[in-house]
């Protein structure tokens, strides 16, 4: 008996490095050394910083997956995964250096793990940052035939003197909101249940989806913010604080930028909930607390600015052709969400 017959096939393995080489490289930045294929990817630190500080933040895309696999739709899972792991480093005032990706099969299948990285790239290229390396792992009898998981890990980088951890919020700052693409990536077990409940697959198209289908309207990949962002820090609009809207919601995420005798109070009224939570919540007869607590309900990222600085910074936003709002004030308070109905 060889590995082969065990379950695992190398040639694949390597068939498969091949076909990405060329996609990977095209993330490559200057500061990049060497190539594919090493144990090891090497990256410069850039010139100019005074103290430069490393932010690392990993995550993965959860059973949003699932669909994929239902759909066979598998390249927009990887923006997903990169979106989940900069967006996370950039509420500190981090620049995406590199990205790293683990993906874990059953069973090899080339073409299908090459359309995941096809998106990885894509998410790297959107982010600025290079996809430095990765992992596959072949694991027969592990994941169900035609299944893989994928974990993604990202390096930024930032001035020690300009690192945002809410120190500088106040009483009266302004929260504006940057809309989400859709559910992004967290809620996914309860957007299963609810499909699964009312008898639906995904290639159904609801009335109110305008002839997409449930696959690709929930297979939206989610907003990556770091131009955007990035932009605005060297725009110096006095950013105080963000948060990146993922599992909780605002009620969880919000805080986090916050300090502990604080609080924000929100103005549900300044945007329309997107249709697809109005349907989810529907469909799913599901209660608006608990809305709330699972999805982003149309807001992916908050940026806290001092409250003089509040309508020239909303005008800047929107200016980004990128949906923006007023979402609410930071109040005193013990780390509560206020207002929402």
């Amino acid at each position: 008996m060889d590995y082969q017959q065990a379950g695992v096939d190398i040639e694949a393995g390597r068939s498969f490095v091949k076909t990405i080489k060329e996609n990977v490289e095209s993330t490559y930045r200057p500061e990049v050394l060497g190539g594919l294929g090493g144990f090891g990817g090497c990256f410069e630190i850039p010139a100019g910083y005074r103290q430069p500080v490393l932010i690392s933040g990993t995550d993965g895309v959860g059973t949003k997956l699932k669909i994929a696999h239902k759909t066979d739709r598998h390249h927009t899972v990887g923006i997903d995964l990169v979106a989940m792991c900069v967006n996370d480093i950039l509420t500190a005032g981090a620049e995406p250096l590199f990205f790293l990706d683990y993906l874990a099969t059953g069973k090899l299948e080339p073409q299908q793990l090459a359309n995941v990285v096809q998106g990885v790239v894509e998410g790297c290229k959107q982010s600025g940052c290079a996809l430095l390396g990765g992992e596959t792992a072949e694991m027969p009898g592990f994941y169900q035939k035609g299944e893989y998981d994928v974990a993604g890990f990202c390096v930024g980088i930032v001035e020690k003197d300009l690192i945002l951890d809410g120190s500088k919020v106040e009483v009266g700052d302004v929260a504006i909101a940057l809309g989400s693409s859709g559910v992004h990536s967290n809620g996914f077990s309860l957007v299963r249940k609810i499909i699964e409940m009312n008898g639906l697959d995904w290639t159904a198209t609801p009335s109110e989806f305008g002839g997409k289908t449930l696959g690709e309207v929930f297979l939206t990949p989610t907003q990556i913010y770091v131009e955007v962002i990035q932009a605005a820090l060297k725009a110096e609009l006095d950013v105080h604080a963000m948060a990146h809207i993922t599992g909780g919601g605002l009620p969880e995420n919000l805080p986090r930028c916050l300090k502990t005798d604080q609080s924000i109070q929100i103005d549900t009224t300044a945007w329309e909930i997107p249709t697809v939570f109005q349907w989810l919540q529907k469909v799913g007869e599901v209660p608006t607390a608990a809305m709330w607590d699972t999805f982003n309900m149309g807001v992916g990222y908050v940026v806290i600015v001092p409250a003089a600085k509040a309508s020239d910074s909303l005008t800047w936003f929107q200016s980004q052709n990128l949906t923006s709002f007023r979402l609410g004030k930071v109040v005193a308070g013990q780390g509560e969400v206020l207002g929402l109905a």
